[in-house]
């Protein structure tokens, strides 16, 4: 089982960026795929970004070319760099592990990310 935390949210103006971190313990994070999800207020939790085991990385249309996501196994932690943010960006941030060849899926406890003026 693997225990995930993250870090980096706060309060940013429109344009700016931030970057989040994902801590993970108990576990290696090299046999996990990581994903990004986020819960914008009074909305369901949707899908950000993933990066596989091999470092294959997917992105949603509304964050494509803003928003990278990448991961560092030596450090066991997963790294969500947010560019040019916009107010619609304005959610609460959360870290996902899928265990490879499992249906096993963990989720952090999440970071408040607000764009606003």
């Amino acid at each position: 089982q693997v225990q995930l935390v993250e870090s980096g949210g706060g309060l940013v103006q429109p344009g700016g960026s931030l970057r989040l971190s994902c801590a993970a313990s108990g576990s290696s994070l090299s046999i996990y795929n990581m994903a990004w999800f986020r819960a914008a207020p009074g909305k369901e939790r949707g899908w950000v970004a993933t990066i596989t085991t091999r470092g294959i990385t997917s992105y949603a249309g509304s964050v494509r070319g803003r928003f990278s996501i990448s991961r560092d196994n030596a450090k066991n932690t997963v790294y969500l760099q947010m560019n040019s943010l916009e107010p619609e960006d304005t959610a609460v941030y959360y870290c996902n592990a899928a265990r490879i060849y499992t249906t096993d899926k963990y989720w952090g406890q999440g970071t408040q990310v607000t764009v606003s003026s």
